[in-house]
């Protein structure tokens, strides 16, 4: 019965998985460029470490979603340029979602306390949305299934 429903929903759990794995790479990165790199300035270091860390982490949910979520099977150079360019260029848009949206939800007045956290329910509910377009944008445009031809 567990089977049947692991194979029924695989691709929503292994996003699932994905995208946790993803934010660990994320977040070691970022730990890591903050504690060894010898960066005086602060506001520096950290948005070296930040940017450090959101590319390393797309190149490598690239790279599982595509082997393990998706399981895309590219058979030539453009079909895998395109389909790394629309992965880079949708997570750029959802990246840029996600910095202007949070801010204008609180500006707009949803800059309730979530956890302790002001303003964090607009930063859960935008980041629930990117990781919706993130998978919608993955499964249909990006790493969709070739149709068999007749």
């Amino acid at each position: 019965m567990l089977k049947k429903l692991f194979y029924k929903y695989k691709e929503i759990i292994t996003y699932i998985i994905a995208g946790g794995l993803t934010t660990i790479v994320n977040w070691v990165v970022y730990a890591a460029c903050t504690n060894f790199l010898p960066i005086e300035s602060t506001e520096q270091l950290i948005l070296f470490s930040n940017i450090a860390a959101w590319i390393l982490a797309v190149l490598f949910a690239y790279i599982i979603n595509k082997q393990w979520v998706f399981e895309s099977k590219t058979h030539s150079f453009i079909e895998l340029l395109r389909e790394f360019t629309g992965f880079i260029g949708s997570r750029l848009f959802t990246g840029l979602l996600e910095i202007l949206g949070v801010p204008l939800l609180v500006i707009l007045g949803m800059n309730q306390t979530f956890f302790g956290i002001e303003g964090f329910l607009s930063k859960v509910l935008v980041s629930i949305l990117v990781t919706i377009l993130n998978y919608v944008f993955s499964k249909l445009f990006i790493f969709k299934k070739k149709q068999a031809k007749a």
